[in-house]
């Protein structure tokens, strides 16, 4: 089949016929350019050219093979024939791809915060804006145990029927391509190395199949559901997880619409398109930037009713994210799932909304009054940065902690390198604390090892953090280091 020409695409750049080229075969997207989530005004900057960069992060590559009829497929381009973009130099990106020059060595990390502030650095602006937001930390206090064997320390244990080497899963985070190229399919690799468990995300910039197709061997995952308003498409979506070997379902119940993330608008609204659509009239709230471009297929009606519904149409274990108050805790065990995530979603979602770890200590406490703490997995994601982070949530009952971001800084920066070191600092770092507060295995962390007293209150007093605040040594790239004079 002859390939067409640059000449003939770029003639479609227009509302009434509009063209686009992704990785060198040409689209007919005029009839979808009302049903496109983030309107018509983003496809249309792209009318006639190739929008393979912007297409690449922010969709999965078999998009346009599920949602595009065939006929619209219009066949591979000469891209040697394209008219080459004139894209304007911009002083901001030059100036982050030196900093890229500069970059710390990867064993330069020592904790969380080390990956994000490098990730800070590195990262295009819209991507950062994406990824970063507030996330509450809540102040935890330690009774430490002394005199007691702690030679041998065992992190292991069982989630969801499924033993892993340390009680932290990688949790459901969209859009991995905005920090690295390969996306997803790192944490995939890392999560194998260091036998825990990959939440696969609905919205990731790699295909579902592509990340399935990147484990190995018994590698475990679950799948993260945000339910469309189409059901045939929500049950597709889930039998197909279930059938590729998907080992839990987690819900995400607290996104009937997605919050304000701040960030992200204010990095996204300088983008009004180009000139081909300057009176098309395009009147599309993109007041929330990404997150509103890839979200609008989230059903708000989605109530307690749909949880049978759900159980009739797959075996998987079924897990309700974003659950925020005791008395839903015990609604979910009422309607038989098999577990719970307390979350406030990284703090993107509701404002105010308690931190993971502040509704675990209300929950737990009621659960066991009940009996019922053996009845439902219990698990929390948020604000997880070290390895007493997740001591702490297993003191207070919690079967493992989620972790999302960190990850994702240490993909942005060093790529699957930097998600290894990240994922092996956590390890260090629980070791090492296990013994410190005299526990040698998960089973023996319970409430008596610490102080929660002022989770509830929000009045806790608590020194400053001069580690981060005050003292800390940041970390320093080679390129500002001052040189001493000879």
């Amino acid at each position: 089949m002859k390939k067409l020409l640059g000449d003939e695409v770029s003639k479609h750049n227009s509302r009434e016929s509009c063209w686009v080229v992704v990785h060198g075969k040409a689209y007919d997207v005029t009839e979808f350019l009302p049903e496109h989530p983030g309107g018509p005004r983003i496809i249309l900057k792209y009318a006639g050219k190739d929008a393979t960069d912007e297409f690449d992060p922010i969709h999965p590559p078999d998009t346009l093979d599920k949602y595009l009829d065939k006929s619209k497929h219009l066949g591979e381009v000469d891209m040697s024939t394209m008219a080459a973009e004139q894209k304007d130099k911009d002083p901001s990106e030059e100036e982050r791809l030196e900093r890229i020059k500069r970059m710390p060595a990867l064993e330069q990390c020592f904790n969380m915060t080390d990956f994000e502030a490098v990730a800070k650095r590195v990262m295009k602006k819209t991507s950062w804006a994406y990824y970063s937001s507030g996330a509450d930390d809540e102040i935890v206090w330690f009774r430490p145990r002394v005199l007691v064997d702690v030679e041998n320390v065992d992190l292991s244990t069982v989630m969801l029927g499924t033993k892993v080497d340390i009680p932290f899963y990688v949790t459901a985070t969209a859009l991995g391509k905005l920090g690295h190229p390969e996306g997803e399919v790192i944490l995939t690799r890392a999560a194998w190395k260091h036998n825990v468990i990959q939440m696969i995300p609905t919205l990731a910039s790699c295909s579902f199949d592509e990340i399935v197709d990147a484990r190995q061997g018994d590698q475990v995952q679950w799948l993260q559901l945000y339910v469309n308003k189409n059901r045939d498409i929500t049950k597709r979506i889930v039998q197909h997880a279930e059938n590729r070997g998907c080992k839990g379902l987690f819900i995400t119940v607290d996104a009937p619409q997605l919050g304000r993330r701040e960030k992200d608008m204010r990095s996204k609204f300088s983008d009004s398109g180009s000139d081909v659509q300057s009176t098309s009239g395009d009147k599309v709230d993109r007041s929330q930037g990404a997150a509103r471009a890839i979200s609008s297929f989230i059903d708000p009606s989605l109530s307690w009713r749909d949880i049978p519904w759900f159980m009739s149409i797959t075996n998987m274990p079924i897990i309700l994210k974003g659950v925020q108050r005791v008395e839903d805790v015990i609604l979910a065990v009422e309607a038989g799932v098999h577990g719970v995530v307390l979350s406030n979603h990284g703090g993107r979602q509701l404002d105010f909304a308690r931190s993971g770890v502040e509704i675990l200590a209300e929950v737990m406490p009621v659960l066991r009054e009940r009996g019922w703490e053996n009845k439902i997995e219990v698990y929390i994601d948020g604000g997880i940065r070290r390895g007493t982070d997740i001591i702490k949530a297993l003191c207070l009952g919690a079967k493992g902690v989620g972790i999302g971001r960190p990850f994702l800084y240490a993909m942005s920066a060093y790529g699957l390198p930097g998600v290894d070191r990240a994922m092996q600092l956590l390890k260090d770092e629980m070791a090492m604390n296990m013994r410190l507060i005299g526990c040698s295995s998960m089973d023996q962390l319970n409430p008596s090892l610490i102080d929660a007293r002022g989770l509830t209150t929000h009045t806790a007093t608590v020194p400053e953090d001069t580690l981060h605040l005050s003292c800390y040594d940041p970390l320093v790239s080679p390129g500002d280091k001052v040189m001493p004079k000879l």
